[in-house]
Parts: C-alpha cells; sequence; structure tokens
C-alpha cells in the first residue's frame, strides 16, 4: 500500500467551511432568533420605557417653565427696588441774578494807640430817646454835660432818681422826657452868677462814631449856648484824643441814624 502526503492547503479548503456554518448558526440561533411567547414582554417593555420617557419629559418642561417664571419674578422685583429708590433727576431752575447787598456803613473813628480820634464838633448819638445831638469837645471842662429843662427829683424804691426833659434835634418846642437815677450833685460858679449852682448829674449811655460809652453828665441849661451837648475830661480822659484841626473826625453808623430818624432807641 502506498502513502499520500498530508496536503494542508486541502485540509483548510474543508476545515474553515465547516467551522463558519457552526459559528453562523450560533449566532443565530443566540442573538437574532426570539421565541415566540417572549414578544408580548419585549412589546411590554418597549411601552413602559416609552411611557418613562413621555413622563420624563413632560417633568423637565414643567420645571424649565417654573424656574422660567421665578427668574421673571426676581428680575422684576430688580426693577421695581430701583425705580422706587431712584428718583428722577430734575434740572435746577435756572439762577436768578442778584444785585450784590450794599454793605452797611457801622461807624468810623480812627484810633490813635486804642483811643478814639475825634474833632472840636462831633455828632453825638444819645441812647434812650436815640437822638442825634451836634457836641462840642472841650478838654477845658471837667464833666460833661447836656441841655435839659424841668429837672425834678423824685424817689423811687428808696433811692434819689431825677425826671427832666431833652430837646428833639431839629424839631422847635419838641422835647422828650427822661427818668435816670442821680449819681451825685455838683456845684458849679459860673462867671456871671455870684452865687454857686447845684447840678444834678446822671449817667448816659452815648456813642461817638463806632465808640460806644456810659458817663456822667450834668443837667443844665444850655439854651443860650450853640450845642446842646459838651464833652468833658471825664469822657476824653483815657478814651479820646482831639485833633484841634478837625471838626466830625467820626461817623455814626446807619443804624443808629435811623433810629434818629424815627424817634426811638429800639
Amino acid at each position: 500500500m502506498g502513502y499520500r502526503f498530508f496536503q494542508p492547503r486541502r485540509f483548510l479548503m474543508f476545515v474553515i467551511p465547516a467551522i463558519a456554518l457552526v459559528i453562523t448558526g450560533c449566532s443565530a440561533d443566540r442573538y437574532f432568533m426570539v421565541p415566540k411567547n417572549n414578544m408580548e414582554d419585549l412589546r411590554t417593555s418597549v411601552q413602559t420605557q416609552r411611557a418613562t420617557l413621555v413622563t420624563m419629559e413632560s417633568n423637565a418642561t414643567v420645571r424649565h417653565e417654573q424656574l422660567l417664571n421665578k427668574s421673571d419674578a426676581a428680575t422684576q422685583s430688580i426693577l421695581d427696588a430701583i425705580a422706587t429708590q431712584v428718583e428722577r433727576p430734575v434740572c435746577p431752575p435756572a439762577a436768578v441774578p442778584v444785585c450784590p447787598a450794599v454793605a452797611e456803613n457801622q461807624g468810623r473813628a480812627d484810633r490813635l494807640k486804642g483811643k478814639v480820634i475825634v474833632g472840636e464838633i462831633e455828632k453825638f448819638y444819645l441812647a434812650g430817646p436815640g437822638h442825634i445831638y451836634t457836641a462840642r469837645i472841650d478838654s477845658g471842662a471837667e464833666t460833661s454835660s447836656i441841655h435839659a429843662r424841668n429837672v425834678k427829683r423824685f424817689e423811687r424804691d428808696g433811692s434819689n432818681w431825677v425826671r427832666f426833659e431833652v430837646p428833639v434835634p431839629g424839631a422847635d418846642g419838641e422835647w422828650v422826657t427822661m427818668e435816670r437815677e442821680i449819681s451825685r450833685r455838683v456845684r458849679v460858679i459860673q462867671a456871671s452868677a455870684e452865687e454857686a449852682e447845684r447840678r444834678v448829674v446822671v449817667e448816659l449811655q452815648f456813642a461817638i462814631g463806632d465808640h460806644q460809652q456810659v458817663a456822667e453828665f450834668t443837667l443844665a441849661d444850655r439854651a443860650n449856648l450853640t450845642y446842646e451837648v459838651l464833652i468833658g475830661r471825664n469822657v476824653l480822659r483815657d478814651v479820646m484824643l482831639i485833633d484841634v484841626g478837625k471838626e466830625y473826625a467820626t461817623e455814626l453808623p446807619d443804624s443808629y441814624r435811623r433810629k434818629a430818624v424815627n424817634g426811638d432807641d429800639s
């Protein structure tokens, strides 16, 4: 008996198709072929999954709408708060031109080493009635004096007082009554009189220029004299200096002039 040699090529030609047939049959039976009794379960499962997907989609839509509503509400709340707190800008009214105010005269009195420089004649403001007189400045007189009449002494609360009248400047025959406590009495000897005259002394508040002071004045009849007021050394001492070459070296404030016109010192 003769021997045949093994031929690999012919062996593969028969073996490979057989293996392929076996694999194909197993795959078809495992993945593509479903028994009929399982089709109903598969259909039910698909429907259940489809219903679940529809429910999830519906829930997602509802949640999306809720988020949109909350966002719109928050935005509107912010807009309302801005509208409440921020006012609409208003343009300021146009400026009306105003003429600059004229400065009121506060009075004037030049000073040298703290002392008021006055001339031989000055305007004199008497507080109380608010009258402005023309005063003569005289360093030769010891005590200042003012023109007065109807000098009557009386007692008030145990003290000695005096009632008298002073003339109204610029009004002939008009007088105003004043009352003051008596400071003291002085004896005055005049060259034309044989006997000394006793005069009442009172304290009066006055102003010369912007300088105000309280000093003693004798109540005297100065009808025959040029000036109603005489300023003596009791006022000048340590307060004023006389420039004999000047008159009206000071100027009273406008407020005093207005009071003099109104006839009061209110």
